[in-house]
C-alpha cells in the first residue's frame, strides 16, 4: 500500500525520498520557493555511485513509480500523511512557518522520523537514565520539541553522505558515500510496520540504468529494535565532521581524520564507549577502522564547517550534545572539550559580525 509521506527539507531529504519513490509512495517536500518550483517542474535527480560501475546511476524522480511534489510550510496538514521525515538542519526548525508546521506535526501524533545529525530533543527522552532538561543548551531552540510524544518520534542515522554540486541546479544531489540509513523502531508496532514496509520496498528495487540490466542499488533503509543504533553516527561526527572546523577556516573530513589518526581514534572510541554506557550494544556500532577507511573518500569539509565558514549564527551542535551527555555519565575528553570551545567561539564571532 503506497503511503503519503511528508519530508521537511529537500536537499538531503531527496536521497531517502528517491528510494521511497520506488515503492510507489507519494512524497511531499516542504522547502524554499525556488526549490519547490524546480521540483514541481523538473522533479529531482540523485547521482548514486554503484560498485563495479564506472559512472554513477542517475535516479530521476519523474521516472520512478511514486509521485513527488513540493511547496512551502503554509497550508500543510500533517494528518494527511502516514509518516513525516525531518530532513532540515536543526536550527531551521525555529524559522517562522517551519516552527508552526513542526508543532502541528507534534500535535498530530503522526509518526515522525528524523534524518538529522542532531537527534530531536524528544528522541533523547526515549533513552533511559538521561536528564533531557540538562541537554537543552545544545539546541538552537529546544522548545520546538516540547509537544512531541517521545515514542512517536524516531531517529534515522544519516550515514550516507551527499552534497549538492555548487555549479548545478538545486534539484541535483550527488551521493559521495552510499551507505545505509539505520532507523530505530517507534514504540507503536503499527507505526514501526510503516518503516518495515518501506525497508522491504527499497530492498526489492532492481534498477535498469539504461542498458537493459537489472542492478541492485546501494543506500538501503535498515530498521532496528534498538533505539541506540542510530547513535553510531555520533562518533563519526566528533572524530570527523566537527574536526573539519579549524580556528580560522576548515579542512576536509579526510584530513580531519587522517592527519592525526591516533587523536581521531581516541575521540571516536570515547564517543563509542559513551554510547555503550547509555545502553548500546557494541556490535550495533561501527568500529573505528571501518569509519577511518570510509573517511578516505570524504574529500569535502563537513556541512557544519562550511556553514561556520559562511557566517552562520547557528549550526547543529551534536558536539555539545555529546559533551553534555558525557558529563551526566561522569565522562569527559579533552579533545571533545576543545571542539566545543572552538565551535562556541566561531559562532560568537559570526553573531558579532552579523550584528555589526
Amino acid at each position: 500500500m503506497p503511503y503519503n509521506i511528508l519530508i521537511m527539507g529537500a536537499a538531503y531529504g531527496s536521497l531517502l525520498a528517491s528510494k521511497m519513490l520506488f515503492g510507489g509512495h507519494r512524497i511531499h517536500h516542504v522547502c524554499l520557493p525556488a526549490e519547490a518550483d524546480l521540483i514541481n517542474a523538473e522533479g529531482f535527480r540523485v547521482r548514486l555511485p554503484v560498485r563495479g560501475r564506472k559512472d554513477p546511476v542517475i535516479l530521476d524522480s519523474r521516472k520512478l513509480p511514486g509521485k513527488v511534489t513540493a511547496g512551502g510550510a503554509a497550508g500543510v496538514n500533517p494528518k494527511d500523511y502516514d509518516l513525516v521525515g525531518l530532513a532540515m538542519q536543526e536550527p531551521q526548525y525555529r524559522s517562522p512557518g517551519v516552527r508552526e508546521l513542526l508543532d502541528a506535526v507534534a500535535k498530530s501524533k503522526v509518526p515522525c522520523m528524523s534524518i538529522m545529525n542532531m537527534p530531536p530533543l524528544a528522541y533523547m527522552k526515549r533513552i533511559p537514565g538521561l536528564d533531557a532538561e540538562a541537554l537543552k543548551p545544545a539546541y538552537t531552540d529546544p522548545t520546538v520539541w516540547d509537544n512531541f510524544e517521545p515514542g512517536a518520534i524516531t531517529l534515522c542515522s544519516p550515514d550516507p553522505q551527499a552534497v549538492r554540486p555548487p555549479d548545478e541546479k538545486v534539484n541535483v544531489l550527488q551521493v559521495t558515500l552510499p551507505t545505509n540509513f539505520k532507523v530505530a523502531r517507534f514504540d507503536n508496532d503499527q507505526q514501526t510496520a510503516i518503516l518495515r514496509q518501506i525497508e522491504k520496498d527499497i530492498d526489492a528495487v532492481r534498477f535498469d540504468p539504461g542498458d537493459g540490466s537489472r542492478i541492485e542499488l546501494p543506500v538501503k533503509l535498515r530498521v532496528y529494535d534498538s533505539i541506540f543504533v542510530p547513535l553510531a553516527k555520533w562518533a563519526m561526527l566528533l572524530a570527523g565532521n566537527y574536526r573539519c572546523i579549524t580556528k580560522d577556516g576548515m579542512r576536509t573530513a579526510q584530513e580531519a581524520v587522517h592527519s592525526n589518526l591516533e587523536e581521531s581514534r581516541s575521540v571516536y572510541n570515547f564517543v563509542f564507549d559513551l554510547c555503550v554506557k547509555l545502553g548500546a550494544n557494541p556490535n550495533d556500532l561501527v568500529p573505528f577502522e571501518k569509519y577511518a577507511a570510509a573517511a578516505e573518500s570524504l574529500t569535502r569539509p563537513a556541512s557544519a564547517a562550511r556553514a561556520l565558514q559562511n557566517g552562520a549564527p547557528n549550526i547543529e551542535r551534536a558536539d555539545k550534545l555529546v559533551q553534555l551527555i558525557a558529563r551526566q555519565k561522569g565522562m569527559s575528553n579533552p579533545v571533545v572539550d576543545q571542539i566545543v570551545a572552538l565551535v562556541d567561539s566561531r559562532l560568537e564571532a559570526n553573531r558579532k559580525k552579523a550584528a555589526a
